[in-house]
C-alpha cells in the first residue's frame, strides 16, 4: 500500500522535472499589431487616449504615430476560442504539469497574481511571438481554498526582429478544494462555503461601507465633475484628488458579459454570468446578472441593481433584467 507521504514525495519529484522547462514552441500571433484590434480594446475599456486611436493627434504626439496600449501585450498572441475548448490545443509542458497535478487530486486552479513589464510601445505592423518558461513550482501550501502548489511562469514577448518588447510573470494555484468541516451529527448541515471577499483599503473602503448600508454610489471629481468607477484617489481627467460621491439609480444595460463554467470555486453557483454594466449615469461596473437563466443574458439587456446579501456578512450589488 502506498502511504500518503510516499505519494506526495513521488509527486514532488515529478514536479521538479518541470522547473526551468520551456512549455513548448514559441506562440506566434495570428495577426500583426493592427489598428482595428487596438480600437476595439480601447472601446471595451473606455480608454480615450488619442495616441491609440486618433492618427492625426498620435502623429503630433511624442509617439509620432499610432501605438498600442501596453496592457494589450498578451492579447497579440492569445489563441482565440480554442483556449476554451477542452483538447483543442496541443499538449505542452504547462498542460502536462496541470494534468499531472489533477491526476494526484489537485483538480482546481485559480490565478493569483501577474506582473507585466514593457520595453517599448508596439506599433501597427509589429509581429509578436512569445516563449514561456516554468520558473518554479512551490512546496505544497495550505490556503483558504485548499492545499495546493503555486506555479510561476515567465513569458517573454519578442517582435519580428527577435528583440524583447516585454515580459509577464504569472502565478496560479493548483489545489484540492477544501472540504467543509465534519459535523457532529449525521443530520446537521455542513457550513456553507462563502464567497471571496474583496479587499477594503483607504481608497475604496467608503464604497464598501455604502454597499453595507444598501447603497450603490459613484465617485465624482469635485473639480471637473467627472464620474469614475472603481474608486481611486485621483481624477483621470483633471488629476484632482478632491472628490465626493453620488447615489446611482442602479439602472443600466449589459455592455459585455461572460458566463463562467470552470473552475468551480466554493461559495459560487455555476454557471455564473459576469457582466460589464453601463450605468445610466455614464460609468461602468462589473457584477453578476441574476434572476434569469444564463442563456438569456445578452448585450443591450436593460438591468437594474439591488444590494443583496450573498453570504453571512457580505453584500454585493447584483443586477436583474428589467421586467
Amino acid at each position: 500500500m502506498t502511504r500518503p507521504d510516499d505519494r506526495k514525495r513521488e509527486l514532488e519529484a515529478k514536479l521538479r522535472a518541470y522547473v526551468g522547462a520551456d512549455i513548448g514552441a514559441p506562440e506566434v500571433g495570428e495577426d500583426p499589431v493592427n489598428e482595428p484590434m487596438i480600437r476595439h480594446w480601447c472601446q471595451a475599456l473606455g480608454d480615450a487616449n488619442p495616441a491609440y486611436t486618433d492618427p492625426e493627434r498620435a502623429k503630433r504626439s511624442v509617439h509620432e504615430g499610432i501605438v498600442a496600449p501596453p496592457t494589450m501585450l498578451q492579447a497579440w498572441v492569445l489563441q482565440g476560442i480554442d483556449m476554451a475548448i477542452p483538447g483543442a490545443l496541443p499538449m505542452n509542458k504547462q498542460r502536462e504539469l496541470h494534468a499531472l497535478l489533477s491526476e494526484y487530486g489537485y483538480t482546481s486552479v485559480v490565478a493569483t497574481d501577474t506582473e507585466q513589464t514593457y520595453e517599448r510601445y508596439l506599433r501597427p505592423g509589429d509581429q509578436i511571438s512569445a516563449t514561456t518558461v516554468i520558473e518554479s513550482v512551490s512546496e505544497e501550501k495550505a490556503t483558504a481554498l485548499g492545499i495546493g502548489y503555486f506555479i510561476d511562469t515567465r513569458t517573454t514577448f519578442r517582435d519580428q526582429d527577435g528583440a524583447e518588447v516585454g515580459s509577464m510573470t504569472f502565478r496560479v494555484l493548483k489545489f484540492k478544494p477544501s472540504q467543509p468541516p465534519q459535523v457532529a451529527t449525521a443530520d446537521a448541515a455542513p457550513a456553507r462555503p462563502q464567497r471571496l471577499r474583496a479587499p477594503r483599503a483607504h481608497d475604496n473602503g467608503w464604497w464598501w461601507e455604502a454597499i453595507d448600508r444598501g447603497e450603490l454610489r459613484i465617485q465624482k471629481c469635485s473639480a471637473c465633475g467627472e464620474l469614475r468607477h472603481p474608486p481611486r484617489p485621483m481624477c483621470g481627467k483633471c488629476q484632482s484628488t478632491e472628490w465626493e460621491s453620488i447615489a446611482a439609480s442602479g439602472r443600466g444595460t449589459v455592455y459585455s458579459y461572460v458566463v463562467m463554467h470552470h473552475p468551480p470555486i466554493p461559495g459560487y453557483e455555476f454557471p455564473l454570468p459576469v457582466a460589464l454594466i453601463d450605468l445610466e449615469e455614464g460609468t461602468r461596473i462589473v457584477s453578476n446578472v441574476v434572476g434569469c437563466p444564463p442563456e438569456d443574458v445578452h448585450i443591450g439587456m436593460p438591468v437594474e441593481a439591488s444590494v443583496d446579501a450573498v453570504g453571512d456578512e457580505l453584500k454585493l450589488p447584483l443586477f436583474r433584467p428589467v421586467q
